[in-house]
């Protein structure tokens, strides 16, 4: 156990103690089943070959300097290469990139065995081709966190292939209850 995974049970014990029962997974689960998340798939290279998982836990933390963060589970099969990689591609997805969101979420498949979907950045990093955005970066801080990793990431290179207006959809893609949804005019409520 790593110090800073002994610290973040330590706290939540701490808290669980002092006020009170914690929710059971199963509880927290429910909870954001019903908060939709937008769709990435983050990919990278530590030196033993291409990874890829698809997360809906990307955040925008801070425009300057450019800083994001995700979270990943150590049961993910790409969970070891990203403890390690100095640099992931995140790649933000809309509702055409929906084969590239399933294929980071399938257990047990190459996802890099069709090579004309992907390339590797002149800086080695594994990128699909054609998604709506991506982005590199440099990892630059990682906190364990229960059963997952907090990733915090300098964002240093980007590709923006489709664009979305102020106040447009955009054809994105959210991850709710368990599915996929494309937003739309239909789902615009205000």
């Amino acid at each position: 156990m790593t110090t800073r995974t002994a610290t973040v049970e330590v706290a939540a014990a701490h808290a669980a103690h002092t006020l009170g029962t914690s929710l059971s997974a199963d509880e927290f689960k429910a909870l954001f089943r019903g908060h939709p998340g937008g769709v990435a798939v983050i990919t990278a290279d530590a030196g033993d070959g291409p990874v890829a998982l698809t997360a809906t836990s990307v955040a925008s933390v801070s425009a300057e300097p450019p800083l994001l963060i995700f979270s990943i589970s150590a049961q993910s099969s790409a969970s070891d290469v990203l403890s390690r990689a100095e640099t992931v591609v995140v790649h933000l997805l809309d509702a055409h990139d929906i084969d590239v969101a399933k294929l980071g979420a399938t257990s047990g498949v190459d996802r890099f065995a069709e090579t004309h979907r992907w390339s590797r950045l002149v800086t080695g990093e594994p990128v699909y081709h054609d998604v709506r955005a991506w982005v590199r970066c440099a990892v630059i801080g990682r906190m364990d966190a229960g059963g997952s990793t907090v990733i915090a990431a300098h964002a240093l290179q980007s590709r923006l292939e489709r664009d979305v207006d102020g106040g447009d959809h955009g054809d994105a893609l959210v991850y709710h209850n368990r599915t996929w949804h494309r937003l739309g005019d239909h789902s615009r409520i205000a």
